[in-house]
């Protein structure tokens, strides 16, 4: 009984659900103000869905959902029931911010009095958007910043948009890779299907492009700023060094033992993790006491341990 209160937090698990609400009116949003209407979803569910409502008429959020009947299956066998609680959640909560988000429903809704200043005519067809297709390429920007900046804090909050996001969340268990990287791998194949269904080269390109910017923004809602850097510093007068990195900068240092790959001598490597606002302090001091220093910095995606907090994503609750 107590090991179960330890792990399970109702206000926490609450502000969760809440949060996909809110991540998932940004998701909706790129969707169906930027990307649907030019059929320039950078793959995903979306992007079948588009095909879907080609042929057979049926809004993208309702093809979504039955889209993501079976990857909904998936996920609650191999990932676990909780994510698998938050999937089905997600997912319907997404899907039903893309078909309720569409302008042309908001003006039915009375959100938006004068529906003319978004409707345009594309390829013989009447479409509702924020832009025109004139600033298409705004459009596919704003589109892939708002879908990238939803689907990272849906994850953020334990949860999935269904879809394609199950197997990326797979890639990232097992394989360790970021979630924008999986969605990378994940997607192509889509991009290239609506391309080709569409007999459009230029919804190739721009879903591309709407996928570079999508798992950056992703990756950057999700996990954050890569704020931490390691430093290596190769110095006869580490001690020095390490003396004031202690001081100055209240950071743990370790030792390496090396040799010279020109004298073959011994040498002494210092290695620290720190913030990146205290580079330029680190590297005055290497500088006052060391001038000849030879000094490596190089981007840490996470650390765990005194003094940080760890920015990846732990998709399992209870955590």
């Amino acid at each position: 009984m107590i090991k179960f209160k330890s792990r399970f937090k109702p206000g926490r698990e609450i502000s969760r659900y809440i949060g996909i609400i809110f991540a998932a009116i940004i998701f909706g949003m790129g969707y169906a103000w930027f990307l649907l209407p030019y059929n320039m979803a950078p793959g995903g569910v979306a992007g079948i869905a588009q095909i879907v409502y080609h042929f057979l008429g049926i809004p993208a959020g309702i093809s979504m959902i039955i889209l993501n009947i079976p990857l909904f299956v998936i996920s609650f066998i191999f990932i676990g029931k909780s994510f698998g609680g938050k999937t089905l959640y997600g997912m319907l909560v997404t899907a039903i911010m893309t078909d309720l988000l569409n302008l042309g429903n908001l003006h039915k809704m009375g959100l938006i009095a004068d529906l003319s200043k978004y409707t345009h005519i594309v390829n013989d067809r009447v479409v509702y958007a924020m832009l025109g297709p004139q600033d298409i390429y705004l459009s596919a920007i704003a589109g892939s910043v708002l879908l990238g900046l939803g689907l990272g804090l849906v994850f953020r909050f334990r949860g999935s948009t269904g879809g394609t996001d199950i197997p990326v969340a797979l890639i990232k268990q097992k394989a360790g890779l970021s979630i924008g990287t999986g969605y990378w791998i994940v997607e192509t194949a889509i991009i290239l299907t609506v391309g080709l269904v569409f007999q459009d080269l230029k919804l190739i390109i721009w879903g591309y492009v709407n996928l570079f910017i999508t798992t950056k923004i992703t990756d950057l809602a999700s996990e954050g700023l890569p704020y931490i850097k390691g430093v290596y510093i190769i110095s006869d007068m580490v001690d020095e060094i390490r003396n004031e990195v202690f001081e100055k900068l209240d950071r743990g240092v370790t030792y390496f033992k090396g040799m010279s790959g020109l004298h073959k001598r011994d040498i002494n490597v210092l290695f620290c993790v720190l913030n990146r606002r205290q580079v330029p302090e680190l590297t005055d001091i290497v500088k006052d006491i060391d001038p000849k220093a030879f000094m490596i910095l190089t981007d840490v995606n996470d650390v765990l341990g005194y003094g940080f907090k760890s920015r990846n994503i732990n998709l399992k609750d209870g955590h």
